[in-house]
């Protein structure tokens, strides 16, 4: 018989030979039974029985081996372990796996993640190995790199849209992956950047964001791997890990809602315990810092991509996690042969230790490259030398800096003298790493042994189907999330119908008089201005959106059309029921013509004029792509559209030169659409005038003339409510000014010598307790509290001259605790006192005399550092400080 079987010749050998066994020895086997303890025979009950268990294994694989090859990579076998504790092999469909089946799975292969992690990947390297299929790999060079830019100063330095156009940066050189230049190939698919900016949607859960990265990135050539690894393995008779072949099947399926590399990626980067949590934004609580720098990171690493490139990944986390972060991308470097470059900042020794070759970066040029064993030598060959109880990274920072040089230097028989990154340079190119890296530069790289599928030719990872069902999905995720905004947005325009039908009501309306034309024109008018508002909110929330929209089509998730078109498309049901809610609700009781077919067109043109404004608010947002510039771009292309569309000023009246404005304006369409709907109805035909002609006439001239009286009277109202309302808010800004100014006084006597007195106060806080309301995500797993408590029973102080650190682990509830103390908390529930030098902490005061210095950098981005500190510093400072120390000041600083 052969040594290795597959399929049903191996079921049918078994049990053939256990057969003739049985014969053979029916009598000998008696004979030791008489002698045998009666455990032996449950013993043998329980070994006949995993036999069989066995057995149905091997023909469920056979069975799963005989599909076609479409179903075949859709099939696995799945360990499950049952209520009485036996463990079963079932069949599942990979695609199909729901949360229990994918937990199960993640648990076999990593029960312990910082143990198993590198098992696992050894394993999946071994499985295509034992075939002899070669894993693709990517060489990556860089000659000659240079990035120049023109530094001006006065007007030209500041960041207008011109000098954005003029001033750019200009870079050269030569970079090639495998050999091939950048051009041959799509760079931002073959490579994955991980930004050190973290843009997200706040709304979206870990998971869901991580799911839909995954998504759009594709599997890359995972299937077609998967496909010819299980024809080798069904040509050799090779029986795979069955864990293993599910987990690389589940994993090389495009297009799935939920795949099983999020649930990985999760496991390694420690994000499992708030894998449904929301990730939260600036004004959105949610996961922490050093939480929210590990979604960045596992954003990239869901995709297929064989070249990361990390920029400063450890940005918020501790060493602990930062250590084990890069131990995982080791392993996954070594086992898989990906290429990797990280960029950290003052990395713990033993993190420093993980890395193969060390890049020193100094003013722009590179001092050493090349193996991590080597670099201290090279310093030491340049005189200088790392102090023994010094950490490594530490001294590659600093013995390039100017002030920090001189300490290193060990050459006591020489005289110190600065060497300048120049010369490190020029010194590493003597160095022999430095002359082995241009050894290896000046032999070409061999474009025929490189991988067919290294290199990827496709620019996007999915299909535009598929991209397009992606980008829905999240945008109506995103709907469900907001849905305050649309409910409360179907609420005004319900509010503003009942008004609008009040003050015009049909008993008030007369029809077929100039007077009553006037009033129902008002009345259209009216209608059409609401309707168009009402989607302003458009503005804001495609502002809110814009940063991480470019993030990801830069990154080629997906293209431009796939991000509008699923919008236009939700939006269609909104501007049904909005344009459905007013039309029903004032047609018929202001007294519009009594047609329904009437109806139904004022419907139609009320439905297109919202579609309209959310259109061109989402453009007047992405024209101005920041909240300021859009807000006043928005205005002003209102103000145009208002002014020229026909009612404000009539078409008439327009200047020969600016009709084009009139045919340009929108709002025109929507306006003429919806009155001559109106007014060609059978009751307009019979008029207290002589001539249509005449009639048009003196109706337009008569409603202008009315416009003008009602702007009037409404304008001097306006200025004697807004004159009162701004000298009543005078009023009370000047007590508020002066009640802060009395009860944050300073004793003129403590000025002895310094510029900016202060008092030493000292900050108490017993028995601390904060409790947020229990995430919906929590409560369907079974949580029945109802809050979450992140701080518990926490006291201490903080006194004058004394420098205190908070650490602990990313996630351990540090900004927590810094934002219950400064009174940053707008939610939860907080518990326990917080004195300020013995006295009830007062937040009206005490914002007065603290700082808080947030991890977020949130800044104004169109003024200078300068002009920062020196806003600031009015708000700030007293007002008896003058300007003249209010700028010294910040010059010092």
């Amino acid at each position: 018989m052969a040594a290795v079987l597959a399929g049903d010749d191996l079921a049918r050998s078994m049990s053939s030979g256990r057969r003739s066994f049985s014969y053979r020895s029916w009598a000998s086997a008696s004979i030791r039974e008489a002698w045998t303890a009666p455990t032996d025979v449950f013993s043998q009950n329980s070994g006949r029985r995993e036999q069989q268990l066995n057995d149905e294994e091997e023909l469920r694989w056979a069975a799963i081996e005989r599909l076609p090859t479409y179903d075949r990579m859709r099939k696995g076998m799945l360990r499950q372990v049952l209520d009485n504790g036996r463990t079963v092999q079932s069949e599942v469909d990979v695609t199909r796996l729901g949360m229990q089946d994918k937990q199960q799975l993640m648990e076999n292969i990593l029960k312990v993640v910082e143990d198993d992690n590198e098992k696992f990947l050894r394993k999946l390297r071994d499985r295509t190995d034992r075939v002899g299929i070669e894993v693709p790999k990517i060489e990556v060079r860089y000659e000659h790199l240079s990035v120049e830019g023109e530094v001006f100063v006065g007007g030209r330095a500041l960041p207008t849209l011109y000098n954005a156009t003029l001033n750019a940066l200009e870079s050269s050189g030569k970079i090639t992956y495998c050999g091939h230049e950048l051009k041959e190939f799509v760079p931002q698919r073959t490579c994955a950047y991980i930004s050190q900016h973290d843009l997200h949607y706040g709304e979206m859960t870990v998971r869901e964001t991580l799911d839909f990265s995954g998504r759009c990135l594709g599997v890359g050539t995972r299937y077609e791997l998967l496909v010819e690894l299980s024809r080798r393995e069904k040509e050799a008779g090779i029986k795979p890990d069955p864990e293993i072949d599910a987990f690389m099947k589940a994993t090389a399926l495009a297009g799935q809602e939920h795949s099983l590399v999020t649930d990985y990626t999760l496991k390694i980067l420690g994000l499992d315990i708030c894998a449904d949590i929301l990730v939260g934004n600036d004004m959105r609580r949610g996961i922490s810092g050093g939480q929210k720098k590990r979604v960045t990171t596992g954003e990239m690493l869901v995709g297929p991509a064989k070249v990361l490139l990390m920029d400063e990944i450890s940005t918020g986390l501790d060493s602990a996690t930062t250590f084990q972060i890069c131990k995982f991308m080791r392993q996954m470097v070594h086992t898989m042969d990906v290429t990797m470059i990280i960029t950290l900042l003052q990395p713990a020794p033993e993190t420093f230790e993980l890395f193969d070759d060390i890049i020193l970066l100094s003013e722009g040029q590179i001092v050493y490259q090349g193996p991590r064993q080597h670099v201290l030598e090279f310093f030491e060959h340049m005189g200088f030398r790392c102090p023994d109880r010094k950490g490594a990274a530490d001294f590659l920072q600093e013995v390039t800096s100017k002030k920090d040089q001189e300490q290193y230097w060990y050459r006591r028989t020489q005289p110190y003298r600065y060497v300048s990154v120049a010369e490190f340079v020029r010194g590493f190119k003597s160095f022999h790493v430095g002359q082995q890296l241009a050894s290896d530069l000046r032999v070409p790289y061999d474009k025929s042994s490189a991988h067919p599928a290294a290199l990827v030719k496709e620019k996007y990872g999915i299909s535009n189907w598929e991209l397009f069902r992606a980008c829905f999905s999240r945008e109506w995720l995103l709907m469900k999330r907001n849905s305050f905004l649309y409910i409360f947005k179907t609420t005004q325009i319900t509010i503003m119908s009942i008004i609008a039908f009040t003050v015009f009501f049909r008993t008030e309306m007369e029809v077929g008089t100039v007077l009553g034309g006037q009033k129902y024109f008002g009345a259209l008018f009216f209608s059409l201005v609401n309707v168009m508002f009402n989607g302003m909110a458009e503005l804001a929330m495609t502002v809110f959106r814009l940063p991480v929209f470019y993030k990801q089509r830069d990154f080629l998730f997906f293209p431009a059309w796939a991000f509008g078109l699923p919008i236009w498309a939700l939006r269609i049901p909104l501007s049904l029921m909005e344009s459905g809610i007013w039309i029903i609700l004032t047609y018929y009781t202001i007294g519009f013509a009594p047609s329904a077919s009437r109806f139904f067109r004022q419907f139609l043109a009320f439905f297109g004029i919202h579609q309209m404004a959310l259109a061109l608010f989402r453009f007047l947002a992405a024209v101005g792509r920041t909240q300021v510039v859009a807000n006043t771009l928005g205005t002003f292309t209102l103000l145009l559209v208002f002014v020229l569309g026909g009612f404000i000023v009539a078409k008439d009246d327009i200047e020969p030169w600016m009709i084009w404005g009139y045919y340009s304006s929108p709002m025109m369409y929507g306006q003429n659409a919806i009155v001559m709907n109106e007014f060609l109805d059978d009751r307009w035909s019979v008029m207290k005038f002589h001539y249509d002609k005449l009639l048009c006439e003196n109706f337009i001239s008569a409603l202008g003339d009315s416009k003008a009286v009602i702007v009037e009277e409404d304008e001097k109202k306006k200025k004697k409510s807004s004159s009162a309302q701004h000298r009543a808010e005078g009023i009370d800004m000047a007590n508020m000014g002066n009640s802060a100014e009395t009860g944050h006084a300073v004793d003129n006597s403590t000025k002895r010598g310094m510029v900016l007195p202060f008092r030493p106060l000292s900050l108490a806080f017993n028995h601390v307790n904060y409790y947020v309301d229990m995430p919906d995500e929590m409560k369907s797993k079974g949580i029945d509290e109802d809050r979450l408590q992140l701080l518990r029973d926490v006291s201490g102080a903080f006194r004058p001259g004394i420098l205190t650190a908070l650490v602990g682990v990313s996630g351990a509830g540090k900004t927590t605790l810094m934002d219950v103390l400064a009174g940053r908390k707008t939610g939860g529930y907080i518990e326990g006192t917080i004195n300020i030098s013995g006295y009830p902490k007062n937040q009206a005061t005490f914002a007065r005399v603290s700082g808080y210095c947030e991890q977020n950098d949130i800044h104004s981005p169109r003024v200078t550092v300068y002009e920062s500190l020196l806003y600031s510093a009015w708000l700030r400072l007293a007002k008896d400080i003058d300007t003249k120390t209010r700028k010294a000041r910040n010059i010092s600083s």
